[in-house]
C-alpha cells in the first residue's frame, strides 16, 4: 500500500490553512468592486449556478448571505437554461457561478444568460481564464493553486472563505473581519488530532452505509462530507438536515447504524442533542464532529473541532476532519485516493 502522505490529496488537504490565510490577508480588488456594485444596484437576490462540491458552497451561501446580508439566495435549475430554454427573469439579480474549473457548460450558460438579461454577473473559480471567467463581469479568483487530486478539498474551503469575505465586506462590520483573521490558525490546529481521525477510519473499514446529519450553516457540511465519502470510499452516505431526518428517514436506524453528526457550538446545539437522544434510543453508533462538550460527551466516537470561532465560519474548519476521515477510510480500503474509479477531474454537464 502506497504511503498516504505521498498522495496529492494528503498534500492538498494540508495546504488549506495557507490558502485561506492568503485569501483573508490579500483581499481581492474584484471582491471590493463587486460589493460596491451590489450596493449601487441595490441587489437583494443572488442566483447561484454550481454543481457537485461547488453546489455545497452554494448551500453555505444560502445561510450566510441570508442571515448576515438579508439576501434571498437561490440555487439555479440549470436545465431551464440548457434543455428547456425557458430561463427565469434574472434582470434584478446577481448571477453567481461557482466552479473550481469554470468549464461546465451548464454553469457557464446560466451566467451568460444572466448577462444577456442585464443582470450583474460574477464567478468564483480557480481558473479565471476559463469559459466561466470569460462569461462573468467580476471574477473572484480562489488562488488555490492547481488541484491535482480528483476530490475537491482546498478549492471547497477556498470557495467558502471567498463567500465569507464577500459577506463580511457587504456587511462592513469589523467583528466579521476579526473573526476571519482567526480562521487559518484554527484550521491548522485540526491536524494536531489527525492520528485520532486516522485510527477512527480504521474502525469503519467495512462500513457500507451511513447517514450524515447537520443543520443551519453546516447543512452544506453534511452534503460535502457525504460527497467525499461516496467518491473516495464508495460508501452509501446520505446527507440530511436533522429536521428532515426525523420526518421519516430515522426509520433506517437500528443497532450499530453509523450516524455522523456535524454540530459545532451555536444555535443548533439543542436540536443536535434531541437528535442524538432519538437515534441512541435505536442503538445507533454516533460519530460527532463538534467543539461543544455536551455533544461530544453524548457521542460514541467524538471528533473535536477547534473552539473560538463563531457559528457562521464553522463550516470551514468542520469539513477538514471530514476530508481526513474520508481520505483515511479510502486508504485503509486500499483505494487510490487521488483517482477514484470512473471519475474525471472536470465533469461537463448540460
Amino acid at each position: 500500500m502506497q504511503s498516504i502522505t505521498n498522495s496529492q490529496l494528503f498534500q492538498e488537504i494540508h495546504q488549506q490553512p495557507e490558502i485561506i490565510q492568503n485569501l483573508i490577508t490579500h483581499s481581492q480588488n474584484s471582491i471590493k468592486a463587486l460589493v460596491e456594485e451590489i450596493h449601487s444596484r441595490e441587489i437583494r437576490h443572488i442566483y447561484i449556478a454550481a454543481r457537485g462540491t461547488s453546489d455545497n458552497a452554494g448551500r453555505y451561501a444560502q445561510y450566510l448571505l441570508g442571515a448576515h446580508n438579508q439576501m434571498v439566495v437561490s440555487l439555479a435549475t440549470s436545465s431551464l437554461f440548457t434543455i428547456y430554454n425557458q430561463p427565469p427573469n434574472l434582470s434584478d439579480s446577481l448571477v453567481l457561478g461557482i466552479s473550481q474549473s469554470g468549464k461546465s457548460p451548464d454553469i457557464v450558460s446560466v451566467v451568460a444568460e444572466g448577462k444577456k438579461q442585464g443582470a450583474l454577473t460574477a464567478a468564483i473559480t480557480n481558473n479565471p481564464h476559463s469559459d466561466l471567467g470569460k462569461a462573468a463581469e467580476f471574477i473572484l479568483n480562489l488562488q488555490a493553486g492547481d488541484e491535482l487530486s480528483l476530490a475537491a478539498t482546498k478549492t471547497y474551503t477556498a470557495q467558502l472563505t471567498t463567500l465569507a469575505i464577500l459577506s463580511a465586506m457587504l456587511d462592513g462590520a469589523q467583528q466579521y473581519q476579526q473573526d476571519l483573521r482567526a480562521l487559518p490558525s484554527k484550521i491548522e490546529r485540526i491536524f494536531d488530532d489527525e492520528t485520532h481521525v486516522k485510527n477512527l477510519a480504521e474502525r469503519y473499514r467495512y462500513m457500507s452505509h451511513c447517514v450524515i446529519i447537520a443543520r443551519g450553516f453546516n447543512y452544506a457540511s453534511a452534503f460535502e462530507f457525504s460527497l467525499k465519502m461516496k467518491e473516495l470510499t464508495y460508501t452509501l452516505a446520505i446527507p440530511y438536515s436533522s429536521a428532515d431526518f426525523l420526518h421519516g428517514p430515522v426509520a433506517l436506524v437500528d443497532r450499530g447504524f453509523p450516524v455522523f453528526v456535524i454540530a459545532p457550538d451555536g444555535k443548533m446545539v439543542h436540536e443536535a442533542q434531541l437528535l442524538i437522544d432519538k437515534v441512541r434510543q435505536r442503538h445507533a453508533e454516533v460519530i460527532m464532529f463538534s467543539n461543544q462538550y455536551s455533544l461530544l460527551e453524548m457521542a460514541d466516537q467524538p471528533i473535536t473541532l477547534p473552539t473560538g470561532l463563531p457559528e457562521w465560519l464553522s463550516p470551514i474548519p468542520a469539513i477538514v476532519p471530514a476530508q481526513l476521515f474520508a481520505m483515511y477510510l479510502a486508504h485503509t480500503r486500499d483505494f487510490d485516493v487521488d483517482n477514484p474509479r470512473g471519475l474525471n477531474k472536470v465533469t461537463e454537464t448540460w
